[in-house]
């Protein structure tokens, strides 16, 4: 773990309230697929100081983080970064991460929780991994999925990536998309040979202690579950 500077170099909107930053540094920051960072605005004020998951691919030349943007006073700060501008951050951070020898993996994600998949499956895709891998993704509107044209893309191109995208608050007009929380029943028919496969959960802690209950509840055993629970994003 080390202190970098790095200069943003490119914002991407990916819902009208989740944005993406990318950043350049000088040093090569080395981290694994899954790690998270934290972005320090202040020494003296920690609420100006966040932990954001990688979002981007370690075999990028480049890092990302994205950030679901609320009236904070931390997503104020991001708000008026511009191209150009330096921030700190420290990193890398986090042992929830993948590894090459996983065979076929499980992500049952909500909402902001997709970030570190994103990086996980970019570093898949990336290093030609023959990793299978199976995406539950809920959230509340189809206008809510974030990252759904990289995820698409991903998945029509590399038939061994399948991604599941489930609605909690809206009937879908795409009917690849299904209505409903992820459960038992949505992963036992979208899923098979369940003990052979990691989870992972990555989540606001409600969402990974759900979700971990349906993993408990389908006889996956502890082991194979791997969690990481977002606080105060």
């Amino acid at each position: 773990m080390s202190n970098y500077q790095v200069k943003l170099i490119e914002q991407i909107e990916r819902t009208p309230v989740v944005e993406s930053f990318g950043f350049l540094s000088e040093k090569k920051i080395e981290f694994l697929p899954g790690q998270f960072l934290r972005v320090i605005f202040s020494k003296e004020d920690n609420q100006l100081n966040k932990y954001l998951s990688f979002s981007s691919s370690p075999t990028k030349d480049y890092i990302e983080f994205t950030k679901k943007l609320s009236e904070s006073r931390f997503s104020e700060k991001l708000k008026e970064l511009k191209k150009g501008d330096v921030i700190e951050i420290t990193a890398p951070l986090g042992n929830c991460v993948f590894k090459e020898d996983y065979k076929k993996i499980v992500f049952l994600i909500g909402g902001i929780g997709i970030t570190p998949v994103i990086s996980i499956i970019e570093y898949i895709v990336d290093k030609e991994i023959d990793t299978q891998v199976t995406l539950f993704y809920s959230n509340r509107r189809e206008e809510d999925i974030a990252f759904k044209k990289e995820l698409d893309n991903w998945s029509h191109f590399n038939k061994r990536i399948k991604v599941v995208y489930t609605l909690t608050d809206a009937e879908p007009k795409d009917k690849t998309c299904i209505f409903g929380r992820i459960n038992k029943e949505i992963i036992n028919e979208n899923l098979e040979s369940l003990s052979e496969r990691v989870f992972f959960i990555f989540g606001p802690p409600r969402m990974v202690e759900a979700m971990s209950k349906v993993c408990l509840d389908l006889g996956i055993e502890p082991d194979n579950i791997r969690t990481e629970n977002f606080l105060g994003y």
